[in-house]
């Protein structure tokens, strides 16, 4: 009796495999990602930026979407101060948040630049009067340069840094 139910079930899982290969093969269904969000751009940006008390020798960057959609943003801000393009301060890999940054119209993030090294050990030191702040792609700035000015006595020196771009500006002066 035992023998006969185990076949029984053998051929009716059989005829269940049969009967499913016959039937065409239907695409699974794509998961929702929910809205794909276009970069954030200079164009439709407001940047501000400015001293803070603490960590000495920082300044926090601040975007606001100025835009009527929402945008994202990723990796750090490019910087250039005065002549320079964006090679004034180097991306703090390890400020890198888990998710994009995304920011609905009207809202901002924050970036913290790291001017010159507390102990005095960067080179080049000098006194810099404008930021250019360039968004980076993935792939590069999207977009052209916006311009600002900085607080006076701004100074930087070779071991200029700033973070990726963060959601509040507590996290971004972190680092």
């Amino acid at each position: 009796m035992r023998f006969a139910r185990l076949i029984a079930t053998a051929a009716l899982s059989g005829a269940a495999v049969l009967a499913t290969a016959a039937v065409p093969a239907q695409a699974a269904p794509q998961a929702d990602r929910g809205p794909v969000r276009a970069l954030c751009s200079t164009t439709s940006a407001d940047f501000t930026v400015r001293n803070v008390s603490r960590p000495i020798n920082h300044q926090l960057l601040t975007v606001t979407n100025t835009g009527s959609e929402p945008c994202v943003l990723v990796k750090a801000p490019l910087l250039g101060f005065d002549n320079d393009t964006y090679v004034g301060a180097q991306p703090i890999e390890e400020s890198a948040p888990q998710a994009v940054v995304t920011l609905e119209p009207g809202q901002a993030a924050y970036a913290g630049i790291r001017l010159s090294s507390a102990d005095g050990s960067g080179e080049n030191g000098r006194n810099v009067r404008t930021l250019h702040v360039f968004l980076d792609s993935g792939e590069g700035s999207e977009g052209g340069p916006d311009s600002i000015a900085l607080p006076k006595g701004t100074w930087i020196d070779d071991s200029a840094a700033v973070t990726y771009w963060q959601s509040n500006a507590a996290d971004a002066l972190v680092w």
